[in-house]
């Protein structure tokens, strides 16, 4: 047997190649769990066939107890835990392990019975997130016996963490409006009590400062996270002399508003007007007309990182505490 993918080869196709589970191919590899002698050296046969190298971090990880990793969100709706599962998960699953999510809501009961529930399965360690960074999960993780880690959400001061760096996604934002011209900027974001709100709006002030600007408090709008909030900012907007040419939103459903209510008063998007959203939620970023320009917090690859960082910590190896904050993406389309 030979194989002449060029690209590299994973227990994928030594699971495919042998007919076996992914986790039966993984045991097999790492001399763990119970199978006849001939099928674990049939599986070890074909991985050498085949070219397969298991990297460190599959072997180190593999020698830990259960091959799951527990997912804590209260993010029920799933808009940012899908990604960030979709991440941990793509780069876990090469190694044999599995997810196990569990939402959990505002509840702290039942909070409470998702984190034994994990303890019970002896989950090798857990991922935390959320809806939002500044709003911690009902329940307290910093003393379980298991490494934790905090995916777009912060945790104590000694946790682990990581997040969008979205005060540079906001820069890029708006200096991308800055290159097509634009110099009457407005950010219409949603409510001011929430992190990213306070940030994205320190990164506008900063930009346009950088700018040799001064916003006013007129420039910058808070509201809801609803597309009824962009019209309605819209709306106050063309009320008053001198609209903006350029509109910054606080995430895609804003601008989709914004876009929908500025075609209505027949104001051209990009020729009149250009606007920029943030979070690059595609089924609303690609189905706007015409498609939104915006910010992807790039959720999948935090997810991934959280996962190594995990991985590490399951390995006893030391990951500095604190919050790391993961680059954002302009994502440039036609708005």
């Amino acid at each position: 047997m030979s194989s002449t993918n060029v690209g590299r080869i994973t227990i994928h196709d030594v699971a495919a190649a042998a007919s076996v589970s992914i986790a039966t191919a993984s045991k097999a590899l790492n001399d763990t769990g119970r199978m006849s002698v001939e099928t674990r050296a049939r599986i070890r046969r074909v991985a050498q066939e085949l070219g397969f190298r298991p990297n460190a971090l599959a072997r180190s990880l593999l020698s830990k107890r259960s091959f799951t990793v527990g997912l804590l969100t209260n993010d029920t709706y799933g808009r940012f835990t899908l990604p960030v599962m979709a991440g941990i998960s793509e780069g876990l699953i090469d190694h044999g392990v599995s997810v196990f999510l569990c939402a959990i809501e505002d509840n702290p009961d039942l909070a409470k019975l998702h984190v034994d529930a994990m303890l019970d399965k002896q989950v090798d360690g857990i991922i935390a997130t959320g809806r939002r960074i500044d709003k911690p999960l009902p329940v307290d993780l910093s003393h379980l016996p298991i490494p934790i880690v905090y995916a777009l959400m912060t945790g104590p001061a000694d946790a682990v963490a990581l997040v969008p760096d979205d005060r540079q996604g906001a820069r890029d934002a708006v200096n991308h409006l800055f290159d097509k011209g634009r110099r009457r900027l407005v950010h219409v974001t949603g409510p001011a009590s929430f992190k990213v709100v306070e940030e994205r709006t320190h990164a506008f002030r900063d930009a346009l400062a950088t700018a040799g600007m001064t916003p006013s408090e007129a420039q910058i709008l808070t509201g809801a996270w609803s597309e009824q909030w962009g019209r309605e900012a819209v709306e106050k907007l063309w009320s008053q002399e001198n609209p903006p040419d350029g509109i910054f939103c606080g995430n895609d459903q804003i601008a989709r508003g914004v876009i929908d209510a500025l075609r209505e008063k027949d104001v051209g998007v990009p020729n009149d007007v250009s606007v920029v959203g943030f979070d690059n939620w595609e089924i609303v970023a690609e189905q706007t007309r015409p498609p939104l320009t915006t910010v992807d917090m790039n959720l999948k690859e935090l997810g991934r990182q959280a996962g190594r960082a995990l991985v590490r910590l399951v390995n006893g190896e030391i990951v500095e505490p604190g919050v790391s904050k993961l680059p954002c993406t302009l994502v440039i389309r036609g708005s």
